[in-house]
């Protein structure tokens, strides 16, 4: 999966708000791992602002969050408002986890550049991220 003339991009997954469970992430991070990608994994139970926080400090090309507790459309914003808040809003957040087809558009309008609920392939997710367009660095 992993084409080694594209750069090495750095990835953070997280998992935000009281989930406890994170199978699924270590999963989707082993795989993005696999396709060339460096991947932070923050661990669970993270707030807005630790997430944005370490995205800056680790300098990543892209958050994603794995959310399972039904919470996606708050912490999509509250992590995509703190990116604006810290302006950090050139790194693209992506989220995946149970997330109704219904709530993809709305989270689409926020600012979310992929979903993935369950059933998504590894190889889509990396897609997506590589597909992302690169940060636009501050001069």
């Amino acid at each position: 999966m992993a084409d080694v003339s594209r750069r090495r991009l750095r990835v953070l997954v997280a998992k935000p708000g009281l989930d406890g469970h994170d199978r699924g992430v270590k999963v989707v991070a082993r795989a993005l791992r696999d396709a060339g990608m460096e991947v932070i994994y923050t661990g669970l139970r993270q707030t807005a602002e630790m997430i944005v926080a370490v995205a800056i400090q680790e300098d990543v090309d892209c958050i994603g969050l794995s959310v399972l507790s039904g919470s996606h459309l708050e912490y999509a914003e509250e992590v995509l408002d703190e990116l604006r808040r810290r302006h950090a809003s050139d790194i693209p957040v992506v989220i995946g986890g149970i997330i109704p087809r219904h709530d993809v558009p709305l989270l689409e309008q926020m600012g979310v550049r992929g979903v993935f609920g369950p059933g998504s392939s590894v190889a889509a997710i990396a897609e997506t991220i590589y597909g992302l367009p690169a940060r636009t660095m501050p001069a």
